[in-house]
């Protein structure tokens, strides 16, 4: 029960500062995160295709094209 409550807030917590987060590396990364916590937690609930899929296409690919993306736009000068 404890750990479930633990991952929860952790998943909560790192899934707001993606959204609130200023600088978009960080929010990638805190996106990539929160969807490791998410399949751990498909993982408990015996669900482990979920966990699984969630894993590999969630928290692999998904940030690894969100990383990609932001390392090859132009940054602004101001």
């Amino acid at each position: 029960m404890i750990n479930d409550l633990i991952a929860l807030v952790l998943m909560v917590t790192l899934s707001t500062y993606a959204v609130f987060s200023h600088r978009l590396l960080f929010a990638a990364v805190a996106l990539g995160l929160s969807s490791c916590i998410l399949a751990i937690i498909f993982f408990d609930l015996d669900a482990p295709f979920a966990g699984g899929f969630e894993l590999s296409i969630g928290a692999g690919l998904i940030s690894l094209l969100f990383i990609m993306a932001i390392s090859l736009t132009e940054r602004k000068q101001p």
